[in-house]
Parts: C-alpha cells; sequence; structure tokens
C-alpha cells in the first residue's frame, strides 16, 4: 500500500500558481509501476479525481483543469508533481494525491492532503 505526504498548497489570489508535491513510500508499492493521481475534495461534498499519469508518463485531466493543470511524475524520488496555472476560486479544495485505478474512490488510505486556497 502506498503512504504519501502532500505538500505546496496555501494562499493564492485568482489568476496565481500553485506547485503541489507528493512523496510517496511502503515497502510493498512500486511507485514505478502505478499509475498516480491527484484528487481534491470540498468539504461537505465528494472527493473528484483531477490528474491522472500513468506509468509511460501519459496523462489525463478533469476537463474543469485542462489547460491549467499539469501533473508529472519522478520514478527516482517517488514524488508525483501538480503544477497549477490561473487558479480560480472554484479550485479551492483539499488536494490529495494516492495510486490510481478505476476503483480510486473506495481506497481506505488518504495521506493528509494539502490545502489550495484561491481568493477572488
Amino acid at each position: 500500500q502506498v503512504q504519501v505526504v502532500e505538500s505546496g498548497g496555501g494562499l493564492v489570489q485568482a489568476g496565481g500558481s500553485l506547485r503541489l508535491s507528493c512523496a510517496s513510500s511502503g515497502s510493498t508499492f512500486t511507485f514505478s509501476r502505478n499509475a498516480m493521481a491527484w484528487y481534491r475534495q470540498v468539504q461537505g461534498k465528494q472527493r473528484e479525481l483531477v490528474a491522472i499519469i500513468g506509468l509511460s508518463g501519459m496523462t489525463n485531466y478533469a476537463d474543469s483543469v485542462k489547460g491549467r493543470f499539469t501533473i508529472s511524475r519522478d520514478n527516482v524520488k517517488r514524488t508525483v508533481y501538480l503544477q497549477m496555472n490561473s487558479l480560480k476560486p472554484e479550485d479551492t479544495a483539499v488536494y490529495y494525491c494516492n495510486g490510481y485505478s478505476p476503483t480510486w474512490d473506495s481506497y481506505d488510505y488518504w495521506g493528509q492532503g494539502t490545502q489550495v486556497t484561491v481568493s477572488s
């Protein structure tokens, strides 16, 4: 099982940028052999999938962030990044990273997340 520590969140004005990082560990989790993803959750709402990066580096994004967010990975550092540009107030949420599979919404383990707040 992967264990993750997210960082890089903060308060930013609309139009600004942030770069999130996710450091992973776990003796039974081979980072380079797993797709990874960023998710976000607004209090009181369901967690949603934001971006996925596959083993080969192929990426996929939620329509709401396409063209603004970029996910990347460093297999040596076992770290996943999320570059967020042109931030909007509706991007305000707690951001989490985790492995990715089609059943991600049933995962038991989630890290502490990192808060992103975008002011208008």
